[in-house]
């Protein structure tokens, strides 16, 4: 097709069906799925049960407007009430992804303030290595220089806080002497703009693509969250990649016990079988709103009914096989392999992540972690290699953590399929990096 891809030139790969943790080429070949796609995956592809959902709720209604109440929707409510979110979060705003999960958010947490009568209170401090969507709000916050080249002039120029990168620590610490200066940072960072003028801080739990499944130190967020209630700062936590069980717990906060302002989450929430995303928020973030009878807009196609109904049966399958405990047991075989076949890697710096949410760091010398040329677009070239040898990875990646390798594959993913992967992973760097000279 002459319109297809969007970018002319851009590498494509064509798929006739996909079901469990497998890709079908219309050639008769297959390919293991070890990203989920873009780590949305989490309960494997063709089930039968979700296309029924969404086919009956289509019947019932093919749209309504966010507002009204459809079984559908009341139904994830109570589902997501009841089984996946911490009490306090009782609010909850439907979306059509994670980019307007988190645009939305970024709105609510103005409006909040707004509200509340501290219009002074605009900015949103995000962190270096950061990704939380494509929307201009969302790139504008976040800090993945590879996505936001070429668009800054449309970009509000908000501040940024360094990483959790013990790798390469941008505060020159060492994890032997690391007392969490980056998250310090963060308050310094408040105290520097003005408190007065902070509306929120926004962070993924574990970093996804923008730097591959970087794990924060056990003290990280229950400190950032005693900083941000220090200073009257809503805490967003921005689990569109991280959450649903693919880090094996319900959510990535969920392992340091906090319970943010507002948390956002997509992909896992309808396993890629519709477009969905979620805001999920305390009373006390919407009683201001609620007080001066202020609205909060909807997006066209938020909520929309076979969205809910696929979203609410990804979620009864999750907790009827049990699958967020498989995916924190798969997740720790998986990155015991994987640390077992790339321990002497010479281009392999980190092999690290959390549950079904993993990532490998490659670098041109491990004993002085030298990355590759950016030109070399490494972790592109690994993808490749892996796809000729029937496994999908997912390129990752910005800054100074330039190439990363992804993999969040389903929660079902067997162990025959995890030993695949680890066979597969070190041949896939080996030929990438000859293919890079």
């Amino acid at each position: 097709m002459r319109s297809f891809p969007f970018v002319p030139g851009s590498p494509t790969l064509p798929i006739a069906r996909a079901e469990g943790a497998w890709l079908h080429l219309p050639d008769g070949r297959r390919v293991l799925d070890a990203a989920g796609g873009a780590i949305v995956a989490n309960v494997g592809h063709g089930r039968r049960e979700i296309a029924d959902a969404v086919a009956r709720a289509l019947e019932q209604a093919s749209y309504l407007v966010p507002p009204f109440a459809s079984e559908s929707r009341l139904a994830l409510l109570e589902e997501l009430r009841r089984h996946w979110l911490p009490p306090a979060l009782s609010r909850i705003a439907l979306v059509s992804g994670g980019s307007e999960s988190v645009d939305a958010a970024l709105r609510l947490a103005r409006q909040h303030h707004v509200a509340a009568g501290r219009p002074e209170r605009w900015k949103m401090i995000g962190r270096d290595l950061s990704y939380h969507g494509a929307t201009l709000a969302t790139l504008a916050v976040g800090g993945h220089d590879k996505r936001r080249a070429g668009l800054e002039p449309l970009l509000a120029d908000w501040p940024k806080a360094p990483p959790h990168y013990c790798l390469r620590c941008p505060l020159g610490c060492t994890r032997a002497a690391c007392d969490l200066a980056c998250v310090d940072a963060v308050e310094r960072l408040i105290e520097r703009e003005g408190p007065e003028t902070v509306a929120a801080v926004i962070a993924e739990p574990v970093v996804g693509s923008a730097a591959g499944a970087l794990v924060p130190p056990d003290d990280y967020w229950p400190r950032l969250a005693a900083i941000c209630r220090r200073h009257g700062v809503l805490l967003i936590a921005d689990e569109v990649m991280s959450g649903f069980g693919r880090t094996g717990r319900a959510f990535a906060v969920d392992h340091w016990g906090v319970v943010p302002d507002i948390l956002v989450g997509g992909k896992g929430l309808s396993g890629g079988y519709a477009p969905m995303g979620g805001v999920y928020a305390t009373d006390a973030v919407l009683a201001p709103l609620a007080a001066r009878g202020d609205d909060f807009m909807f997006y066209t196609y938020g909520a929309h009914p076979a969205s809910c109904a696929a979203a609410l049966a990804v979620l009864r399958i999750l907790e009827r096989e049990q699958l967020v405990a498989r995916a924190a047991a798969a997740g720790k075989r998986l990155l015991d392999r994987l640390r077992a076949a790339l321990a002497e890697h010479p281009h392999v710096a980190e092999v690290r992540g959390l549950g079904l949410l993993l990532g490998v760091e490659l670098v041109r010398d491990r004993a002085t972690n030298e990355p590759f040329p950016s030109a070399a677009k490494l972790a592109s070239r690994v993808v490749t290699a892996g796809l000729g040898r029937g496994v999908f990875f997912y390129p990752a990646g910005a800054g100074a953590a330039r190439d990363v390798v992804c993999l969040g594959p389903p929660f079902t993913i067997g162990d025959e399929e995890i030993e695949l992967v680890a066979r597969v992973l070190p041949a896939a760097i080996d030929d990438a990096v000859r293919a890079a000279g």
